[in-house]
């Protein structure tokens, strides 16, 4: 007796397989650029010269982790988000978005305290580290703290997740789960008839 396959349901699962075998690649290489970004970070954070601020999103990525000094004209807001000290404990950042000399904006983290009062900078040159902010800005950690604040958690590239060689074992693992759900099933389907 000849099996045949039924020719749509095939093609369906086929294609799901393709589709999860290429996610699982991507996923590999996304693992690799990410291992050599984090690289970069390392050494970045190692280098002793100063950046100039990233004034544009696409500088942001090539400062990370670099120190850096901006010259606060006036301070614009204030605000205290969650965040580390230096030495882990949990507490409150203390940020100010800063009016730049020569035109543009910053966000400072001042500095670290336990309560969410805001702490108030009074502007003027502050140095510190370059870390990622909110969407895509450099925020600047300052080192040291301002405002008589305590110093916060000095930005880590180690914090950043490298998660996607267990990504692509899921989509590999999902892409085996498909076609060994379809040959169980083609069985019963042969088995009734």
């Amino acid at each position: 007796m000849i099996r045949r396959l039924p020719i749509a349901a095939t093609l369906i699962v086929l294609a799901a397989v393709a589709v999860m075998i290429c996610l699982g690649i991507w996923q590999l290489q996304r693992a690799e650029w990410k291992a050599q970004l984090l690289e970069r970070y390392r050494a970045s954070q190692a280098m002793s010269a100063e950046v100039p601020w990233p004034q544009r999103r696409e500088d942001v990525e090539r400062s990370l982790y670099r120190h850096a000094s901006v010259d606060c004209v006036r301070p614009l807001s204030s605000s205290a988000v969650s965040g580390r000290n230096a030495d882990g404990r949990a507490g409150w950042a203390q940020v100010a978005r800063c009016q730049l000399a020569g035109g543009g904006e910053a966000g400072v983290a001042l500095g670290w305290s336990e309560q969410p009062a805001q702490a108030q900078g009074s502007g003027g040159r502050v140095s510190g580290f370059v870390g990622p902010g909110r969407d895509g800005e450099a925020r600047l950690i300052a080192s040291p703290p301002q405002a008589g604040l305590q110093a916060n958690a000095a930005p880590d590239p180690e914090e950043l997740p490298n998660n996607h060689l267990s990504y692509a074992v899921q989509w590999f693992l999902f892409a085996v789960t498909a076609l060994a759900i379809y040959a169980l099933a083609l069985r019963k389907r042969w088995r009734g008839q």
